[in-house]
């Protein structure tokens, strides 16, 4: 029985008994190496060449020389200003520059509204026209910044000219862009595109 208690683990070990260590490795340490930390050597004196060649063997970089014709300044790589902000193929409403007209985007939208009134169930109208409004109140009260204002103008315009895929395109970049802004009022401007495209749909 001492013989069980004196071997270095048990032989008949079960399924959940730790590993056996071997505490004689631990003694036997190596010098830790930070590799890190040291400074590199510069070469030899000698190694070096004695003269440097004075012209550059390549083209000088961009922004040290005037760049060559493959190189453009940064200002000069941008789109031109009709171009700068394009959401799949339409242009950024969040990008002009014109203060969009409360009246002209509710008008069209309410136009718009009337229209499925003729053949759209009373209750999702209704439904549509308490979205409108809260859409409304946000504007009148300045709780709509500047891009989402913009960017119903030219969803409005997209409705007005039957253009339902750009508007429902413009209506998901303000629901990724803009979800805090728009939530509220947002699934009623959808559902309105989705009533004025009619059958086609």
């Amino acid at each position: 029985m001492d013989e069980m208690y004196v071997k270095p683990g048990n032989q008949e070990r079960g399924w959940n008994d730790p590993p056996q260590f071997s505490y004689g490795l631990q003694t036997a340490r190596t010098p830790q190496k930070n590799l890190l930390n040291k400074r590199p050597t510069l070469p030899d004196a000698a190694a070096l060449p004695t003269t440097l060649p004075l012209a550059p063997s390549g083209p000088p970089p961009c922004g040290l020389a005037p760049p060559p014709a493959g190189c453009a300044p940064a200002w000069k790589a941008m789109p031109p200003e009709g171009a700068a902000g394009r959401i799949g193929g339409i242009e950024d409403p969040g990008q002009s520059e014109a203060e969009p007209n409360l009246e002209d985007v509710v008008e069209v939208l309410e136009r718009v509204l009337a229209r499925c009134r003729l053949d759209v169930a009373p209750q999702v109208c209704n439904d549509m026209e308490k979205r409108l409004r809260l859409f409304k109140d946000s504007w009148t009260s300045g709780r709509l910044s500047l891009p989402v204002r913009r960017r119903m103008s030219a969803l409005s315009q997209e409705l007005q000219a039957g253009h339902w895929d750009q508007a429902d395109e413009i209506h998901r970049s303000l629901m990724v862009d803009y979800v805090t802004e728009v939530s509220q009022w947002m699934v009623g401007v959808k559902r309105l595109i989705a009533e004025s495209r009619g059958p086609e749909r």
